[in-house]
């Protein structure tokens, strides 16, 4: 349930390509605004922003993605969900990794558990993880399948309940943008009222950009490129207080006798998911919302996820899908028009 997809942030008409990633464009005349990036949960990040007093504030935006990293990343060898994962006993949860827990949760329930965070062992079995499995040949899914499930783990009194020790827990997908979140919360805190910050891709903004503006961000055409060098844009929205993530299927993948499997799993099949959803770009009132909504769409398929996307208030996604003919088609809720530039 990883994502790393492509997002382009348009400022004005000089382009900077930043890390593969992301393509920033500052207004020269924007002295005012400050400007940070970084690496930060295995990916990079971004961040423009205008406080009152020109004070850069880099340094508490790194500490508030450090405080993340120790609650949710499964890369940290000693974070809380690394010890879950490893059945210590005496880790406690924190108010990071309820919050995230809780949406998952919520998520799970509203997608018919086409989100999943207990989807670790599927991700690490495909190759696509953080563990060491080969993608040589297809894991024993119906053995896998006995310990996946979101209903089998619950939250009590600052402890994870597992049903079955062997059930592991993947936030990746739902993570990056919880932390986008706390990043713009570090920005509001310290006076920010213009901004926008992007962590792979997870995007939260306010206000006005250097132009005096909404943000300008675009969604990248899928191509498939594993490479991350590959950068045509397929539409440009505008964007002001406001949440915004993709995923899609275009950049981790890999073959094997001919066969595409993506990094996305269902984790109701066990399988990478086979659908004609090429990507999904989900606007929420919180990233970290968007960003489950997101990879819960790619599994979903586009009538599925639209149907759940209209049934929830200020969500809306526009979904690139390949029809019966292999063309690139869009499609996107009502709602989602406000945003559209083109």
């Amino acid at each position: 349930m990883k994502k790393f997809n492509k997002t382009y942030l348009v400022f004005s008409l000089l382009l900077l390509a930043v890390a593969g990633i992301v393509l920033i464009v500052q207004h020269q005349g924007s002295s005012k605004y400050i400007f940070n990036e970084g690496k930060a949960h295995g990916t990079y990040y971004h961040a423009t922003y205008l406080q009152p007093q020109g004070i850069d504030l880099q340094k508490k935006l790194e500490e508030s993605m450090h405080r993340i990293d120790l609650s949710m990343s499964t890369f940290q060898p000693q974070s809380i969900i690394s010890r879950i994962n490893r059945n210590d006993e005496t880790v406690r949860t924190d108010i990071n990794f309820e919050t995230v827990f809780r949406t998952a949760q919520e998520v799970s329930a509203k997608t018919n558990g086409a989100f999943d965070i207990t989807v670790a062992p599927l991700v690490n079995a495909w190759g696509f993880g953080f563990g060491s499995e080969s993608r040589k040949q297809s894991p024993n899914i119906d053995s896998i399948m006995l310990f996946i499930g979101y209903k089998k783990i619950s939250l009590k009194q600052h402890q994870l309940v597992k049903a079955d020790k062997r059930i592991m827990l993947d936030a990746s997908a739902i993570a990056k943008g919880f932390s986008s979140d706390m990043a713009a919360k570090v920005l509001e805190e310290n006076g920010c009222k213009n901004y926008l910050v992007e962590i792979g891709g997870e995007i939260v903004c306010k206000g006005k950009n250097p132009k005096g503006e909404k943000w300008k961000i675009g969604i990248d055409k899928p191509i498939d490129d594993s490479t991350n060098v590959v950068n045509q844009i397929q539409t440009i929205i505008s964007l002001s207080d406001k949440a915004m993530a993709t995923s899609g299927n275009y950049r981790q993948f890999y073959y094997r006798n001919g066969k595409k499997f993506s990094h996305t799993i269902d984790p109701r099949t066990g399988y990478p998911v086979n659908n004609n959803v090429l990507s999904a770009t989900v606007v929420a009132p919180s990233c970290m919302m968007a960003d489950a909504y997101a990879t819960a769409f790619m599994v979903l398929g586009v009538d599925s996820s639209l149907l759940v996307c209209k049934s929830l208030p200020e969500v809306d996604c526009y979904l690139i899908y390949s029809d019966k003919n292999g063309k690139n088609r869009v499609i996107f809720t009502e709602g989602f028009k406000k945003y559209l530039t083109e």
